[in-house]
């Protein structure tokens, strides 16, 4: 299985259907907080939102929406998974405790979807928190898998010995669900910032750390003095609560490669929970 990591830290699987998956976000309910509009390829499914934050007991709503020509099938899953220092996630096969925990209090319905052409369906989400419960975040990852439809036997020459495989790509799209109890809080920090040349095009790389109760989420800016806009921009960062740090690299567009030299300023800005955007950590460097 193949695991793309876009973003804003959820996954695309490569896993088996001739379907095209794209998310974007749209505002569903007052305890939910979106991520910057993505698209993960050109697609037939929409998913809105893309990230989800419950804060308390209350529920919330994912809006799937088939897009496409022809009727299609999803399966919806929960999944467990930890992101590693590079940003990228691991799939957990034995969750720890606190990630069972995780797991066992989300609660969602329906779990299998037939969408007509053009056809949205309602997801109803919520957490249910055990009683005592220790206060501070909890996270899973939902999955909305293609299931594919029943494709006709592989025609083999009559002479042809051995055994014979048709594979058919399907794709899975997964959006973090974020269970918050209690008041929390978050630290950041911004280290180790420098130039690097990234497939033969330059980038910035820095090190990300966090500290505190909860993950951080948001966009890094890399400001150049006397540039109106940023020098480079990656948005959909997360650190989440099981790394204290991560690396992140920012590319650069080919129109801004010169100018990637001298003194710069990064500023890691948090976007969440439809807050006014908040500068969480900031640092200088010089670019070489």
């Amino acid at each position: 299985m193949v695991a793309i990591v876009p973003p804003w830290g959820s996954s695309i699987h490569a896993m088996s259907l001739i379907t095209r998956l794209a998310f974007r976000s749209a505002l569903v309910a007052p305890l939910v907080a979106l991520a910057t509009p993505v698209s993960a390829g050109v697609g037939d499914l929409l998913v809105a939102p893309t990230r989800i934050i419950l804060n308390g007991g209350r529920g919330t709503e994912v809006i799937l929406n088939n897009i496409g020509d022809d009727t299609a099938t999803y399966r919806i899953s929960v999944e467990v998974k930890r992101m590693r220092a590079d940003g990228s996630f691991e799939d957990v096969a034995a969750p720890n405790a606190r990630e069972a925990t995780a797991r066992d209090m989300i609660v969602y319905a329906p779990r299998r979807v037939v969408l007509p052409p053009r056809q949205p369906q309602t997801i109803r989400i919520a957490a249910r928190a055990p009683a005592g419960l220790a206060d501070g975040e909890y996270r899973v990852h939902l999955l909305f898998r293609a299931v594919p439809a029943a494709q006709p036997p592989v025609a083999t020459p009559a002479d042809f010995k051995g055994i014979g495989f048709a594979l058919t790509p399907v794709y899975g799209v997964t959006i973090p669900v974020i269970v918050r109890l209690g008041n929390l809080s978050a630290k950041a920090g911004i280290a180790n910032v420098g130039k690097i040349m990234l497939e033969g095009k330059p980038a910035i790389a820095m090190e990300l750390s966090r500290t505190g109760s909860r993950s951080t989420y948001g966009e890094v800016r890399v400001l150049k003095a006397g540039m109106k806009e940023p020098l480079a921009i990656q948005r959909g960062i997360a650190v989440y609560t099981e790394v204290d740090s991560r690396t992140v690299t920012v590319p650069v567009t080919a129109e801004l490669a010169a100018q990637a030299t001298g003194p710069v300023t990064v500023q890691y800005v948090e976007l969440s929970d439809g807050a006014p955007p908040a500068v969480l950590a900031e640092t200088t460097a010089v670019l070489r």
